[in-house]
Order: structure tokens, then sequence, then C-alpha cells
């Protein structure tokens, strides 16, 4: 069990955001060899995805989610109203059709991408009955930390759902100033899926400034999809998230910057801070990049094929009678 936190621990709004996705993946690489070697296989295979550009697939892929709730007060068991309304942001952020994204700059306005993904709440289980796509877990923890402990039973959280049928989503309170985690693709399928602070869930209810617009589920939900952190996790400009229209930046940007913000000789326009995958607070990110798009699609029809259905547009046929003689 972990230690007992303290009050800050328990009741201060994160001031700063803090992913533990890289964390994650460093200790899934120690502890799981063949996860590394999947890892190579799953990059070459979206560098060639990525050399073709955005992908032919038509249609809106819907994904199930299923959102674990892991509780000890009745304040962290969150309200249906608020888990709907994060829902409905990942629908805005990932089709590109959330209002602030007028607060790109000009110069990166034709980069705005849609990835032609939406999400649902799960309207069957795993059994085939019809569920509301949330499960209600009462525990004796605390908190919980990004070492997976929040996914089983045995130490205070919930089993996933079949991860390649669900995006299975963990919100509970979580240690520090950590506001969520995610596991890339390839990686072992009892942990696959999201996990989030209930403080930094939604835009309602328990959802704390400046993280209370949704956007950690967002960010989290892009490292699912296969998604880097925009600086590349190094401070020496030599890191990459591996998409090409996103510029190189030295470090990640907190807060609310002012544009542009020039850092790694990157001028004039400088950090392409108000993405989703860099770490300023819910109301400055506001988009993904037309080559993370693609990247996202390289894992849906690669490793996460299975997740989620097609839905294409069908043209209708009509009907053409011969005239009379």
């Amino acid at each position: 069990m972990p230690r007992k936190p303290s009050k800050r621990t328990k009741r201060s709004t994160p001031r700063t955001r803090q992913c533990a996705c890289m964390q994650a993946f460093y200790r899934m690489c120690d502890d799981h060899p063949d996860f590394r070697v999947r890892q190579v296989r799953i990059e070459a295979t979206t560098q060639q995805w990525l050399a073709r550009g955005r992908l032919a697939r038509s249609g809106v892929r819907t994904i199930p989610v299923v959102v674990h709730i892991v509780h000890r007060t009745t304040a962290e068991n969150l309200s249906v109203a608020q888990i709907r309304s994060q829902v409905k942001v990942l629908n805005q952020d990932f089709r590109a059709k959330n209002t602030d994204k007028s607060k790109v700059p000009a110069v990166w306005k034709p980069l705005v991408g849609d990835t032609r993904v939406q999400f649902e709440l799960a309207k069957k289980d795993p059994q085939g009955k019809p569920t509301s796509g949330i499960t209600r877990t009462k525990t004796t923890r605390s908190w919980f930390d990004s070492d997976d402990s929040v996914k089983f039973k045995s130490s205070g959280g919930v089993a996933a759902w079949p991860t390649d049928r669900y995006l299975n989503i963990w919100v509970c309170t979580l240690r520090g100033q950590l506001l969520g985690y995610a596991q890339f693709p390839g990686g072992p399928k009892n942990t696959d899926g999201v996990v989030i602070r209930n403080t930094a869930f939604g835009t309602t209810g328990s959802a704390s400034a400046p993280f209370n617009r949704g956007r950690t589920t967002t960010h989290e939900v892009g490292h699912f999809l296969n998604l880097r952190h925009i600086w590349g996790d190094r401070n020496d400009c030599t890191g990459t998230d591996l998409v090409a229209d996103t510029p190189v930046q030295q470090l990640p940007n907190t807060g609310k910057p002012v544009f542009p913000h020039i850092s790694c000789s990157n001028g004039p326009h400088g950090d392409m801070f108000m993405n989703y995958m860099d770490y300023v607070d819910d109301a400055a990110m506001v988009m993904f990049t037309e080559g993370q798009v693609v990247r996202m699609e390289a894992a849906l029809d690669g490793p996460r094929k299975k997740l989620g259905r097609v839905k294409t547009t069908r043209k209708k046929k009509r009907s053409r009678r011969r005239k009379a003689a």
C-alpha cells in the first residue's frame, strides 16, 4: 500500500501539467522486452505510412469507451454528466470541431487536422448486455501511481474490459501533481488504456482549473494512438516527436504562452505550444496537425485496427426508368 499522502497531495490542484506516459513507457521496456521489439516494428510501419502522407481511409471510426471510476470518497465518484462532458470534448477535439481552434496562429491554421475518429460510451458490455459504459469501483486507496495498480482488483482498482474492443479509461485520484498517463500501442493487453486524474476529467463537477476543459484526456488519448510529446522528451533541441509538420522545440511549454515563443532557432514562428501534445494549460492547447493525424491513422489501421468500427457514407443509387416510346 502507498504511504499516506500529505494534505497538499490530496487537496491541491496541479498548476503545471505532468504526464507519466514516458515513465510508463520505459518501465514497460524494462519489464517486457517483447514490448521494445514491437515498438521498433510499429515505428517502422508508421514511418512508411507517414512517407505516403494522409491515408485514403474514408468514413469516421467510432471507438467505444468504458470509463472506470475508482473512488474512495463521494466526491471522487464522478457524475454521469461529468463523464459525458469528457466524451463531448474528445469528439470536438479529435474532429477539429472545437471552437477555440480559432486561437491557432494563421501560419499553422492549414495544418489543423481532423482525425475522423469519434468516441461514444459503450452500449454493450463484454457479455453483450446493455451498459452505460461506466463502471464504479469502491477502493480503500487514497491515491494511485503510474504503476498500473489502478488496473487490477488485487491492488484496489478494477480490471480492463477487452482492450481490443474498448478504449479503457480509468479515472481516480493520482499521486502528487500527476494528471495522467497512457499506454502506447504494442503493450500488454491487460494494462492497455488511459489513466486520468479525477480533477482533470471533463468540464464540470470536480474538474479544476487550469485543467478543467478535458484536454488532459485528449493529450493522453493522443499517446494511446501513438503520438509523442511535441518536444521529443529531450531538453537539448535534439528531441523529436517523429512528425514532420511540428516544429522542433527545446522544452515543454506550460501555462499560457504568448505567440511566438522561440526556442531551438525555430523562429520566426517558434514553438507550436498550442498543440495538444505540449504541456500547456487546457485553455491553451487547441490542435492536432495533419502529420499527427496520419500517425494516429497508422495506429488505428495497424496495431489498433480491431478497435472500433468505421462507418462510410454510401451514395444512393438512383434507379432510372426507361421512357416509354
